[in-house]
């Protein structure tokens, strides 16, 4: 298994699919961006959390919630993934924000940064954010206030087309590096263990600042996102263009005359399909959120970065993927 992942790495540097700076990878304090740039699959797990009660069902017992140090402990004790992947600020950012701050200062205070002479995170973090197109201003301000909590990297959901991808991407660089974001870090620094000076030098966007230790995911997951797939996967800067699977099946899912859903396969996987296509043709690695039953097959199609979920099931994809590309 070993060799034969080698030989795809070496056939996919060799046809131009990894970027040509990316080709000869450094060890810096993001690893995801070494793992990318060394044309290795990138294994990524949901962060771990309480669970909520459905419509109908009674509240969990007060006793069975944990608090976020617990959750971060759980996190950081499951050394296989290679970041973390917070989701819950996709919708309600105003409600959502207060405990991410609490579960990222958790995660510093566990140790998720391995310091010493070349520090390097552990676990890094990458997390949502909210729609940027409805308004791009109050984008700007939620994507400074993650990136103010220390976060690696930061997903874009629902992308429509190139101009909405461009304005979340100045979002994540300072002004001095040609974007809109602010000169407030917040807890940044501190949370890479490093002086505000030092910070706004690594802070910048990988790869258009080959020195950069911020990286974006971009998720289409909507038929006009599709339709503009290939400008969208031209825009300098992006990082992971991921097809959104799930949302997608509620796309291609119509209701009939009698009330019956009707799920059209194909087009779901055409729609994947036609990612994956942009990604290759624009030399742009390709994200799925692949579980235990999809990850050898999505691999062996080409996806390298994945975002799994929390639990046995997904550790066992993680499993399942080292496995497959030898690492």
């Amino acid at each position: 298994m070993r060799s034969r992942w080698i030989l795809s790495a070496s056939a996919t540097l060799a046809l131009g699919l990894i970027p040509p700076h990316a080709a000869h990878a450094q060890e810096r304090l993001n690893p995801v961006i070494d793992l990318v740039a060394a044309g290795k699959p990138v294994f990524g797990l949901y962060a771990p959390a309480n669970r909520r009660a459905r419509p109908g069902q009674p509240t969990p017992p007060a006793d069975s919630t944990k608090t976020m140090a617990q959750l971060a402990g759980e996190a950081l004790a499951y050394r296989k993934l290679d970041y973390v992947f917070e989701g819950t600020m996709e919708y309600n950012f105003e409600q959502s924000f207060p405990p991410f701050t609490e579960f990222a200062k958790a995660m510093q205070e566990g140790g998720a940064l391995a310091k010493g002479k070349s520090p390097r995170f552990t676990h890094p973090m990458f997390v949502k954010t909210m729609e940027i197109a409805p308004d791009p201003a109050a984008a700007n301000v939620r994507i400074g206030k993650q990136l103010n909590e220390g976060v690696n990297g930061i997903v874009f959901v629902d992308v429509l087309n190139a101009a909405e991808l461009k304005q979340g991407i100045a979002a994540l660089r300072f002004k001095s590096k040609g974007g809109t974001r602010s000169d407030d870090v917040g807890n940044a620094p501190a949370r890479w263990g490093m002086s505000e000076k030092e910070y706004k030098e690594k802070a910048d966007l990988w790869p258009l600042n080959p020195k950069g230790e911020l990286y974006n995911f971009t998720i289409v997951e909507s038929k006009e996102g599709l339709s503009h797939i290939r400008e969208i996967a031209a825009v300098p800067g992006v990082g992971v263009l991921f097809p959104g699977a799930g949302t997608l099946r509620g796309v291609f899912t119509t209701t009939d005359a009698n009330g019956q859903r009707k799920f059209d396969e194909a087009a779901w996987e055409a729609a994947i399909q036609s990612v994956l296509a942009a990604c290759k043709e624009f030399k742009v690695p390709c994200g799925y959120p692949a579980g235990a039953p999809d990850i050898e097959k999505r691999m062996k199609e080409g996806f390298s970065v994945f975002v799994i979920g929390w639990g046995e099931q997904g550790f066992k994809a993680v499993d399942l993927g080292r496995a497959a590309s030898g690492r």
